[in-house]
């Protein structure tokens, strides 16, 4: 049973609830995190591993029928630069997203940071409208 004093008190059950319920999230966040990762690595190695058996079959396949397999020097530089220019743009759109993350992050993290604030403005916002109609002793 816990030591502390367990309130009937709608606000007190609310926060209690909240805590638990955040508490829990905290514990189980970093599992989730890792098991995601998880999933895209492998994810990914699978995608590797099914492209380089492809083209293994496909150069197989060239080799036994004889099929010449020789680019032009102008093929080759086009599929080179090509995907240089896709790796760059992959590089630039990860860099993108990570700076949307992270000022993203940065605003969650200034809004908490300020919640107690508004809470306090809007406290102060409701004594004044509240104060004409209160009773004095």
């Amino acid at each position: 049973m816990s030591t502390q004093t367990q309130s009937n008190d709608a606000f007190s059950v609310y926060k209690q609830n909240v805590q638990k319920y955040f508490e829990n999230i905290s514990k189980v966040t970093p599992q989730y995190f890792q098991s995601i990762t998880h999933l895209q690595e492998e994810y990914l190695k699978a995608c590797e591993k099914s492209i380089n058996a492809s083209v293994s079959m496909n150069q197989e396949i060239a080799k036994k029928s004889g099929v010449s397999t020789e680019l032009p020097s102008s093929a080759k530089s086009a599929f080179v630069d090509a995907n240089k220019q896709f790796v760059q743009a992959s590089t630039v759109h990860n860099q993108l997203v990570k700076t949307t993350i992270d000022a993203a992050v940065q605003n969650i993290k200034t809004f908490g940071d300020n919640a107690n604030a508004f809470a306090d403005i809007n406290k102060n916002i409701i004594q004044t409208w509240i104060t004409p109609f209160t009773q004095k002793n």
